[in-house]
């Protein structure tokens, strides 16, 4: 079976709903989403172009255009092409080489992400808490450590914790997405604990409902999430100023849906939890005012095992950074002036899609 050709992916790349790249972020990720207004601007354009990639890298790999493995495969020649300086004409792509290149981004981080999608396409169970860890530190520990990098943290503690930040996220995606992802038939909860609960996995893949023991098993997921929420806290302090109420709103909002969970009887089965968009806007509020008061831990926790492979690659090229760091501030504005046009032209071709399709059609 024959690979699809960069070239091929470029054109579809054109092709695309230039509207829905414009709104990724708002329909992708609500939270994630309601938390980016609160970046400064230095950092909205690099966040929402490895946003992009992210998203169309997964989008990619769940479609049906092509195989998991030849999506795959094709993911991983446009990370060789992004860090050879030599991006597809994908338009998020080169908004990722950017980012690339402005920051010295570790592949690492993006390796590890793909690396998570490779294990989704496989249909792989997660048998203990660990193991889910481990899943978890590819697809959104990854964007906490690539966040943490784009702000210009190096120091480890700050990255674990933002690595574990998402983890505490991923987990309460799970959490919530229990019925949604049982009708695909997919299990994220640790398998041992289901069977200690009384639950035979495949039995109950076969009708899932919401029992007394499968809501034993989220709330216990919950706390994990929970755990790794107060740990990541502290991390925040150590962010740039004007980046902390952002990801500070991120934590709490994403922990509000864990609340929300149990406000619903930890029933993920036949409901999805949402957080309202009032209850968002007082979240909002409270981390603008509450992130300047946080303070680092004197007694750093050690790392999650799942993510330590993430900080060690991370603290391994702040050498290689500072050995090639940029001769001048300019180069650097020049950067993020490419990717902030860019990303421009995504809205102003949005805007002329949009228009184009509401305008009324003459019959012939």
């Amino acid at each position: 079976m024959s690979t699809p050709s960069s070239s091929t992916l470029s054109t579809s790349a054109t092709e695309l709903d230039l509207e829905s790249c414009v709104g990724m972020m708002r329909a992708g990720s609500k939270t994630f989403f309601a938390a980016s207004r609160l970046l400064p601007q230095r950092m909205r354009a690099a966040s929402v172009a490895l946003y992009a990639f992210c998203r169309v890298a997964d989008d990619l790999v769940d479609g049906a255009e092509y195989s998991p493995t030849q999506s795959l495969k094709l993911l991983h020649h446009r990370l060789d092409r992004v860090y050879q300086g030599q991006p597809t004409e994908a338009i998020e792509d080169q908004a990722l080489a950017l980012v690339v290149q402005q920051y010295q981004l570790p592949r690492l981080l993006l390796d590890g992400l793909l690396e998570g999608f490779a294990w989704d396409a496989e249909g792989r169970r997660y048998d203990t808490l660990e193991q889910l860890h481990s899943y978890a530190a590819r697809v959104a520990g990854t964007v906490g450590g690539m966040m943490c990098w784009i702000m210009g943290i190096r120091h480890p503690v700050a990255l674990a914790r933002a690595c574990e930040l998402g983890v505490a996220m991923q987990l309460t995606n799970i959490a919530r997405d229990v019925g949604d992802d049982a009708r695909m038939g997919r299990i994220y909860l640790p398998y041992a604990w289901l069977q200690e609960a009384g639950i035979t996995p495949q039995e109950w893949l076969q009708q899932p409902e919401c029992t007394p023991a499968l809501q034993s098993v989220v709330s216990r997921l919950l706390d994990e999430a929970d755990r790794l929420y107060e740990q990541a806290s502290a991390g925040i302090a150590n962010l740039p100023k004007d980046c902390r109420p952002a990801i500070l709103a991120a934590r709490l909002i994403y922990a509000e849906i864990g609340h929300q969970l149990r406000r619903n009887g930890l029933n993920s089965v036949d409901h999805r939890a949402v957080v309202g968009t009032p209850t968002k806007l007082m979240l909002l509020g409270q981390s603008h005012l509450s992130a300047a008061w946080i303070k680092p831990a004197e007694h750093p926790p050690k790392p999650l095992d799942a993510i330590a492979y993430l900080v060690d690659g991370c603290v391994a090229q702040v050498a290689c950074e500072t050995a090639h760091a940029p001769s001048t501030a300019t180069s650097s504005r020049s950067a993020v002036d490419k990717i902030e046009w860019m990303l421009v032209l995504f809205e102003r071709l949005a805007h002329e899609r949009r228009d184009a399709m509401e305008a009324p059609r003459v019959l012939h």
